[in-house]
């Protein structure tokens, strides 16, 4: 549906080099990076706002890479959604059909049709300067698909609306990806990724750095970059060293982690996922791959409930429920003990970035 073949765009002292994407027909693809890592500026490409130094891109099969943006059948909405302010709903939802020519009554019922299908019918003969973030959403979202695009781009869609009315707008866009439309949708948020996505390359000065299903790529992060994204703090630095049938990775700060696998360079980046890690007041009975005491530092809440700060030689992060927390009765001070499995760990050669 889309390919994008080794595109490179130059844009002052930032560059998108070498960025290779296919995306299939009903795809929701999220591309998530941090401000400034090139999003908006491969959305505007893959629109025709403008054109790459080299490369190629392709919709349905063909080169499209030169094409205006009225002749590859893309919708665009912005993060700003770009609505007219000085006419109504209606007037901002049949705008882009009046170029082409069609007879008042057909856009009539295309516009009454899409504003059905956003659920803003009632809004039709309003102006847009005092609707919610939500309702500008889905005006900017009926605006762009009233000319029915194969290819739908969002950029940073969730950016300007309340926390409350973010579900809504994802299951807005949940279903129009089911009903067979492909998505291409930018993001700085990891949740969105998470929720929404097919697909998900993260992309980092210009280049896409991982691209997988969701929980493939943060679940087996390939650098620290992306680890952080899926709410990873536990990072180590580590030499490898095989012990036997078995290998151990030692840390500068004393702990040596027993890790399963087959090979590993002479040193790297370990990654530890915090609900990976168990604790306890007291040395756990059962025997345990890595096992170590350690002291609370700091509590503090967090989305998942507690965040805990474990000093066991090195610094580990880790969640608890607020029940689990409750009923271990952890006070800052207290000393613990931290376990997990060897098969938790998740090896990067070099520094992991």
């Amino acid at each position: 549906m889309l390919k994008l073949d080794n595109i490179n765009k130059r844009l002052g002292s930032f560059a998108l080099s070498g960025v290779n994407i296919d995306i299939s027909a009903g795809e929701y693809y999220v591309l998530l990076g941090r401000s400034g890592s090139g999003k908006t500026q491969l959305l505007e490409l893959i629109a025709g706002l403008s054109i790459p130094d080299s490369g190629e891109i392709w919709i349905n099969n063909q080169n499209v890479t030169r094409k205006r943006i009225q002749d590859r059948r893309v919708g665009l909405v912005f993060q700003d959604y770009a609505i007219f302010p000085n006419m109504t709903v209606f007037g901002n939802i049949a705008y882009p059909l009046h170029s082409r020519k069609l007879r008042k009554q057909d856009i009539d019922l295309k516009v009454r049709n899409i504003a059905k299908e956003m659920n803003i019918s009632n809004l039709l003969d309003r102006f847009t300067h005092n609707l919610s973030g939500g309702e500008l959403q889905r005006v900017a979202l009926a605006r762009t698909l009233v000319v029915s695009p194969d290819l739908l781009l969002l950029d940073e869609p969730m950016a300007s609306i309340d926390a409350s009315l973010r579900d809504d707008i994802k299951n807005t866009l949940r279903q129009l990806n089911r009903k067979g439309l492909t998505v291409i949708h930018v993001t700085h948020d990891y949740r969105e990724a998470v929720s929404l996505a097919d697909r998900v390359g993260v992309i980092h000065n210009g280049h896409i750095i991982q691209e997988g299903p969701p929980n493939e790529v943060f679940s087996k992060p390939v650098n620290k970059f992306v680890a952080r994204y899926a709410g990873i703090r536990n990072f180590f630095r580590v030499r490898f060293r095989r012990d036997g049938d078995s290998w151990k990775a030692f840390c500068k700060g004393g702990p040596v982690f027993r890790i399963s696998g087959n090979s590993f360079p002479e040193e790297g980046l370990m990654i530890l996922k915090g609900n990976d890690i168990k604790i306890s007041n007291s040395e756990p009975s059962a025997v345990s791959d890595n096992s170590f005491r350690g002291i609370v530092r700091e509590i503090n809440p967090s989305e998942y409930g507690m965040e805990i700060m474990v000093d066991a030689g090195e610094t580990f992060f880790l969640d608890l429920p607020v029940r689990d927390f409750s009923l271990l009765q952890l006070k800052e001070l207290s000393p613990v003990w931290i376990t997990f499995t060897k098969e938790a760990p998740i090896a990067l050669p070099g520094t992991g970035w």
